[in-house]
């Protein structure tokens, strides 16, 4: 099976505060999300972490954090805050993958991003991004994209219940939603100017 997952932030103090996690110390939370993610994601599994997977932390002691994560094959697409996991010393933490990474599964082409986007490959074509760094908590984001037939979702731990999302929920979440192909500027700034 096929996971994603973005913006655990592990090590990041701060995270606790402006994204309002439930944990009283940033040890709790390294320790819940990577409990969380090996009671989801299985060993055999492929799991894609869509950025930011620590911050403010030593590179050796945010490596040490992906050794206790049981899924053999984990994927990063780099966000702002990751470091370079390319260095020889290093580079068994991750396959790290372009910063815009297109896959195909079962039919169906996913564009993976740290960030949103407006307008990705294959959009009309029903083609589902996934990204990560807006920290939205709830449903209310990935709703309003869904409302409005945009196949955008942010698989981020804050818009998620603090766990990975399968492939099989995200084709479930877009399932029936007719594609509107291209994002109408004046539609998305009515859609969303009540929002907030």
């Amino acid at each position: 099976m096929i996971w994603f997952t973005s913006d655990t932030h592990f090590g990041h103090e701060n995270v606790l505060d402006f994204c309002n996690r439930p944990w009283k110390s940033i040890v709790a939370m390294n320790d819940e999300l990577i409990d969380t993610i090996n009671f989801w994601v299985k060993p055999d599994d492929t799991l894609y972490h869509l950025g930011d997977y620590s911050f403010r932390m030593m590179i050796q002691d945010a490596a040490d954090l992906r050794k206790r994560i049981k899924c053999k094959d984990v994927h990063l697409i780099p966000g702002n805050h990751d470091k370079n996991w390319a260095q020889p010393n290093i580079s068994w933490v991750f396959r790290v993958e372009n910063p815009i990474c297109v896959l195909k599964v079962e039919k169906r082409k996913l564009v993976l991003s740290h960030y949103p986007m407006a307008d990705w490959q294959g959009m009309k074509h029903e083609s589902i991004h996934l990204h990560g760094h807006i920290h939205s908590q709830g449903v209310q984001y990935n709703e309003l994209n869904r409302m409005q037939g945009l196949f955008r979702y942010d698989v981020g731990v804050d818009a998620n219940g603090y766990r990975p999302v399968c492939m099989d929920e995200i084709l479930k979440w877009f399932e029936g939603v007719p594609c509107i192909g291209r994002v109408d500027w004046h539609n998305w700034v009515s859609a969303t100017e009540n929002v907030c």
